[in-house]
């Protein structure tokens, strides 16, 4: 790359971050902000540090065996700020629940521990601060020595590895040492469910050695873990490096969106890697977890079920359809003849449940996904093998259908945190959604076309009672009130516009993007609460294009990416605030994605290998596209074009055209593969 290509690029960026800022005037609703990060070259994300320090910040990243959480800053002197907490999910202690992992957090910096030329590092100042599936900090020190610090978790160790690399800037040879270390920690073996865990921290390098102008010396921190009858753990640094960047650039390449707005193709890149790097190789087999520092080697009804699932076939990692169909497998133990409701997480590597709440409408979280899933993945034995969870749990939910026709459930999946009735919007929408796929579903693997009509009936009477029971007038809106009596304006009033009901669509995107829910963070869960939750933003975001208003859809589509990557709080979308202080949990990542799947592009499996797509191209766009999409056990392209008032959809299969026509935007077309 030349450098005035390089030059022209890195304006091209900034153009695009200045456009993503000032997309708006709507300041009642957009407040303007001001991006700390820029996209890299290189694909990834960069900092570079200027007066605004001091600034922390935290992230997440997981491998098959463990998970860190960085936390990391620049204070007032431009130092570098280091804390890092790392879970080991499959080490487990009593009572073996759902956070009764090994967990530790470690401050240990091992550049104290470096000396040059007899005397410590000081006077650190980080130039800069760079994501892209690594961690990398870059700073100099006033002893003319820079210091390159790389994080990431191996891909299939216990253990959490740090590169450092120092160069010598001087005019002149220095001397450097750079000790062996090791300090190892023993638990109580009465708290392991395995008896005792060892850890450590060790320091491996090079020894001491004069280090000449502008040669560079390398050593490495590592942090591990395991039980006393494991194996002795061998790596090196500099392979484990390689395979995470390997996995990382897998991700990248499949399933990647071309848009003429770089912030949300890029948003979408990170996206796919936190949405496929939180899967956890335990006794269970692979279980995708939410992470956050609490919730690893366990799946939820909710998370892995309903929000993932439906994702990973598109990604075509393998990997991740495998964990979603083990957590599909885990829910089915608990089917039963009495019709008792499932768990609302199954815990412990598959040991253990929790049903604390008691039935969070967790059920119809599950058959959401799982036709979903089936229909997408395309595997016709998968599909049989997920047909009998499917079917009982839309029995379960046809069973708690109240006298007016829709689903009772004890709370919802925010479980009790709000007020949710006796009977929520959610629980009811995921059910009539599950339903029409469940009969696409049923035609695929020829069941009987009773079972099939049933499916439709009872979608059509479930769709009736929705509107009868939640449609209502709820603070001058014409939208849906959650649960009887709520009188107050609720974020997941969005969800009937992801499952194609838009007979309230006006009033809805009205109520959602009014100051009394939208907010600096995306939408309030309950108007005048500073509380959020991403999931609700993202599901309002897919139901919002989906109902066609694409220009306001983007707008803060535009917005809110720019936020997640850019801002403050980087890279990824979060779980909550304050709850949580904004974790970046792994599934929302995947309901990110499916904006642009379901949403934008407004996919609908309708068969092993079929689809509906009622895509949208906003009016500044002339074409996009979503290209090595790996469902229904095909490769292919999905490339949208503008055509005077119509939009050409395209299906390429290994770069040849296999089908093309002009549809009237918005309109549904069936594709068969």
């Amino acid at each position: 790359m030349t450098e005035a290509f390089k030059s022209i690029s890195r304006f091209a960026m900034r153009l695009t971050v200045l456009f993503t800022i000032l997309l708006t005037d709507d300041k009642s609703s957009l407040a303007q902000q001001e991006s700390r990060w820029q996209m890299d070259e290189d694909g990834g994300i960069i900092w570079h540090i200027d007066k605004r320090v001091p600034h922390e910040d935290h992230l997440e990243m997981s491998g098959e065996h463990l998970s860190v959480i960085v936390d990391y800053g620049v204070n007032a002197e431009n130092a570098f700020m280091l804390s890092r907490t790392i879970i080991w999910p499959m080490l487990r202690k009593h009572p073996n629940k759902t956070r009764d992992h090994l967990k530790r957090t470690f401050n240990w910096d091992p550049l104290t521990y470096i000396y040059v030329n007899g005397a410590k590092l000081t006077g650190e100042k980080v130039k800069t601060i760079s994501l892209n599936g690594l961690f990398v900090c870059n700073s100099v020190f006033a002893n003319n020595i820079s210091c390159k610090r790389t994080f990431f978790p191996s891909v299939d160790k216990p253990v959490y590895l740090e590169a450092y690399e120092l160069t010598n800037h001087s005019n002149q040879s220095v001397f450097i040492e750079i000790p062996a270390y090791e300090s190892t920690f023993t638990t109580d073996p009465e708290v392991g469910i395995e008896g005792k865990y060892i850890f450590s921290e060790k320091l491996k390098g090079p020894g001491s050695k004069h280090l000449q102008p502008g040669e560079t010396i390398h050593f490495t921190a590592s942090f591990q873990a395991a039980r006393t009858n494991d194996n002795p753990l061998t790596f090196d640094t500099e392979n484990e490096r390689l395979r995470r960047m390997q996995l990382v650039k897998q991700w990248h390449n499949q399933l990647q969106l071309e848009t003429p707005n770089e912030v949300l193709n890029r948003t979408f890149a990170f996206a796919k890697v936190r949405a496929s790097e939180s899967i956890y190789r335990t006794k269970g087999g692979l279980m995708h977890g939410p992470g956050g520092g609490e919730y690893y080697a366990a799946v939820w009804a909710n998370d892995q079920a309903e929000y993932i699932a439906p994702f990973f076939p598109f990604l075509g990692y393998a990997s991740g359809n495998e964990a979603s169909l083990n957590a599909y497998r885990h829910f089915a133990r608990f089917m039963n003849s009495d019709f008792d409701p499932l768990p609302s997480s199954i815990t412990s590597q598959g040991d253990t449940f929790w049903r604390g709440v008691g039935d969070r409408g967790d059920a119809a979280m599950v058959a959401y996904g799982a036709t979903r899933f089936a229909l997408a993945l395309g595997n016709k034995t998968k599909a049989e093998e997920l047909w009998p969870l499917i079917e009982w749990c839309l029995e379960y939910c046809r069973r708690k259908l109240n006298e007016d026709g829709v689903v009772a459930s004890d709370t919802d999946e925010l479980e009790n945190r709000f007020p949710s009735g006796k009977a929520n919007l959610s629980t009811s929408a995921l059910y009539y959604d599950a339903l029409i796929s469940a009969g696409f579903l049923a035609k695929a693997l020829s069941k009987s076309a009773s079972q099939i009509k049933a499916y439709h009936n009872q979608a059509g009477k479930l769709r009736k009672a929705i509107e009868g029971y939640f449609g209502a007038k709820v603070e001058g809106y014409d939208t849906y009130r959650y649960y009887e009596d709520n009188d107050v304006l609720r974020a997941w009033i969005c969800l009937p516009l992801t499952v194609d009901i838009f007979d309230r669509k006006k009033g809805t995107i009205e109520a959602l993007f009014s100051p009394r829910l939208w907010t600096a963070d995306g939408l309030a869960t309950e108007a005048g609460k500073e509380t959020f939750w991403d999931r609700s933003t993202l599901y309002a975001l897919r139901g919002v294009f989906a109902a066609g208003e694409k220009e306001k859809a983007l707008k803060y589509l535009t917005y809110y990416s720019n936020r997640r990557l850019l801002g403050e709080h980087v890279p990824y979308a979060v779980e909550a605030y304050p709850e949580g202080n904004q974790r970046h949990l792994s599934a929302e990542s995947g309901l990110y994605c499916r904006i642009y799947t379901e949403g934008l592009l407004g996919i609908r499996p309708t068969g092993l290998r079929s689809f509906t797509i009622s895509p949208y191209l906003p009016t500044t766009w002339n074409k996009m596209a979503l290209r090595k999409i790996h469902a229904f056990e095909n490769l292919f392209d999905i490339e949208l074009k503008r055509e005077k008032n119509q939009i050409r959809v395209s299906i390429v299969k290994n770069g040849v055209q296999t089908f093309s026509k002009l549809i009237t935007e918005g309109k549904p077309l069936n594709i068969n593969l």
